[in-house]
């Protein structure tokens, strides 16, 4: 097949792409406000913790959703074929338990103690985020090669449309957050048409207030008439 055969054929659905655009500016966004907290500043050191938590909150749920959902489709038909990324995720658990204890630390230590302790958290912090970020890479890239040797386009909608059905509100809510205001316009304004197309309009006006105040102004502009 050459360059000009590829640039044309469709493109494969992706169960990876949107889900990890949010967790890329999530770990980014933390990352960056865990860099810049005023320790001496109660209120703005536990806006950045409770930041923290929330975050590996996330990870933890994105782990069993992807270990109950997409590895168990890649390992029904390909006994062992998710074994890396599973592993990783172990490892995942260990450090998210890991900065846990980072969190708890600063938390409760006296002022002279902070700085140390919100360095050691932010340097921590980091380490995950880039592993975490290559982990993500091989999901794109040898996991969806196996999902798509292994299953339709048509089947892999029905397992993401299983993983959906699984989240609570609050889940489904915190994942359009991080996830809508990550993504290129078209896809952005893709995605919200597919979920109105279920949603009663009170819903979807929910969910459309709960994202606007992570969108700027251009973002914004953009998105508007394309979803009416």
């Amino acid at each position: 097949m050459t360059a000009l055969d590829t640039a044309h054929t469709p493109p494969r659905y992706d169960l990876y792409a949107p889900i990890h655009k949010g967790l890329r500016s999530f770990m980014a966004e933390t990352l960056l406000r865990a860099g810049q907290v005023d320790v001496f500043d109660a209120a703005d050191l536990q806006r950045t913790l409770v930041q923290v938590d929330d975050l590996l909150d996330f990870c933890l749920a994105h782990i069993e959703h992807e270990n109950d959902f997409v590895h168990a489709a890649i390992e029904a038909r390909r006994p062992g074929g998710a074994q890396r990324t599973a592993d990783e995720h172990a490892g995942h658990h260990e450090a998210i338990a890991a900065l846990r204890a980072d969190v708890a630390a600063l938390q409760r230590a006296a002022a002279p103690l902070r700085m140390p302790l919100a360095l050691r958290l932010y340097r921590h912090l980091a380490l995950f985020v880039a592993e975490n970020f290559q982990h993500m890479h091989v999901e794109e890239t040898a996991n969806n090669a196996a999902l798509w040797a292994l299953y339709s386009d048509d089947e892999l909608h029905a397992v993401h449309a299983a993983l959906l059905q699984s989240l609570t509100p609050l889940e489904r809510l915190e994942s359009v957050r991080w996830i809508v205001p990550a993504m290129a316009p078209v896809e952005r304004a893709g995605m919200l048409n597919d979920a109105k197309q279920g949603m009663p309009p009170e819903a979807f006006a929910g969910v459309i207030a709960h994202i606007r105040p992570h969108l700027d102004a251009q973002a914004w502009d953009k998105l508007a008439p394309a979803i009416a």
